[in-house]
């Protein structure tokens, strides 16, 4: 006995949203690991003075971000994307509707964890930012600490930081978008 239509529908959705949502935030998560990677590498060594965005605790927090943003993409490959299969699939074996909202859920609930700490540590990379724009000096007064000065690599932090909040925005619309189409 094949699914219904609508079954049908929903099961391809299911599929096609976790994919679609896995590569956009493996993609983005990429991007913002090596650009981490590559501050990490070219951040000053011991022995400078002054705020580092290379190495502060935005950094370390968008880290997490990251971290949350894998179960995310596990949850889109692992369990939305059998959801729809087992949708497709013989009665018998087709999950709940009450399980497969509560996956919705959770994902919801990670992607907002993850969306947290992607913002705690945009906000505390560019606190970083803003003291060292500051400590710059203003008119006759020249600061001469070059670690003082804002790098280009400052702002790349900065823009990975925004990739994660970006691909945490992507695995909260995917759920939604799940759960807007579970309840038609």
């Amino acid at each position: 006995m094949n699914a219904s239509p609508t079954l049908q529908q929903l099961a391809r959705t299911f599929r096609q949203t976790g994919w679609v949502s896995f590569w956009i935030q493996l993609i983005l998560a990429v991007i913002s690991s090596i650009i981490l990677i590559f501050a990490a590498a070219l951040a000053p060594r011991s022995g400078t003075t002054g705020p580092n965005p290379e190495t502060g605790i935005g950094v370390g927090v968008t880290i997490l971000g990251i971290v949350v943003l894998a179960y995310n993409m596990y949850l889109a490959v692992f369990r939305y994307v059998p959801i729809g299969r087992k949708l497709e699939g013989s009665p018998a074996n087709r999950p709940k509707k009450s399980e497969t909202i509560q996956v919705i859920r959770t994902g919801l609930f990670a992607s907002s964890i993850g969306i947290l700490l992607s913002l705690l540590g945009a906000q505390a990379t560019v606190g970083l930012l803003a003291a060292k724009a500051f400590s710059q000096g203003v008119g006759s007064f020249v600061n001469t600490d070059p670690s003082k000065f804002i790098q280009p690599i400052d702002i790349l932090v900065v823009q990975a930081s925004i990739n994660v909040i970006l691909a945490q925005f992507v695995a909260i619309a995917s759920s939604l978008w799940l759960l807007n189409r579970m309840s038609r």
